[in-house]
């Protein structure tokens, strides 16, 4: 008989586990991210953000966490994995950026934050810092990057953009209040860009398709569609015609939740008007 699987309900995504083993660790201990950053001489706001998977920092900080848990090196092992799945990720994020450069349509819905090729470059800064990057040369390279996404948009033959924002997206300012009336008043300025559509998927739609599932879908030339499908861990490039089409028929269904553009454009008026 094979051996028997043992079932522990913790994810098998390397990045997720990760974070997962230290709050475990840390939360059997009835230990505060404060108190843990004391005994451990490091700011206890980068523990918090590995917990949430926003960064899986060093491995000096990782193996001061082995030695005070008495883990025997398990956490540098799983630190590892998480590392070498955070490459494969930036490959694949690589691929996925060539591709939206080169694509005649691209539809998304984001369910929590504002999408890339709308953000403005506070919000996509703030972002970044939120991801562990601290002001550096790397972080101003990002940002860079990031914007030059745009050109997509602006371009001779401009790329038809269309975007299904979840109300949150909109509910979730920046903490700096001219950060993020600069953020509104840019969208609002999208939506009255002609290759642009953009929708609100307001909170009485209630649950719907693609649930907490950040999802882009890219029309290239030569008539292919590919997905991107994105949560707060990791990232997948999708090729395999008939997973794209249920992605596709998912996005269609979400649309017909979401508000008309019109409306929609309304909506951001009226959050920039309500603005103190």
């Amino acid at each position: 008989m094979p051996p028997r699987r043992v079932v522990t309900g913790r994810s098998q995504e390397p990045r997720r586990r990760f974070a997962e083993e230290i709050r475990l660790l840390r939360t059997e201990r009835k230990l505060s991210l404060r108190k843990l950053g004391e005994a451990l001489g490091w700011d206890w706001s980068l523990f918090s953000k590995m917990e949430s998977g926003h960064t899986v920092s060093s491995p000096d900080v990782v193996q001061a966490l082995d030695q005070y848990y008495g883990t025997r090196g398990m956490l540098l092992v799983l630190w590892e994995l998480a590392v070498a799945d955070t490459t494969q990720f930036r490959e694949r994020y690589r691929r996925f950026m060539a591709l939206e450069a080169e694509a005649v349509g691209i539809q998304q819905y984001s369910p929590s934050l504002m999408p890339g090729l709308l953000q403005t470059e506070a919000y996509a800064r703030h972002m970044f810092r939120l991801g562990g990057l601290p002001p550096s040369a790397e972080l101003d390279q990002q940002t860079d990057a990031r914007m030059s996404r745009k050109d997509a948009l602006i371009r001779k033959e401009p790329a038809y953009f269309r975007a299904i924002l979840d109300e949150a997206v909109l509910r979730r300012p920046l903490p700096d209040a001219e950060e993020w009336r600069g953020q509104l008043k840019h969208l609002e300025e999208m939506t009255r860009q002609e290759n642009v559509m953009i929708q609100v998927l307001p909170f009485s739609a209630g649950p719907c398709e693609l649930a907490n599932t950040d999802t882009a879908l890219l029309r290239l030339l030569d008539g292919r569609t590919v997905a991107w499908v994105e949560s707060g861990y990791s990232g997948e490039l999708i090729e395999e015609a008939a997973k794209v089409e249920r992605l596709t028929v998912d996005f269609d269904r979400l649309r017909d939740h979401a508000l008309p553009p019109r409306e929609s454009a309304e909506f951001v008026l009226q959050l920039l008007e309500e603005l103190p």
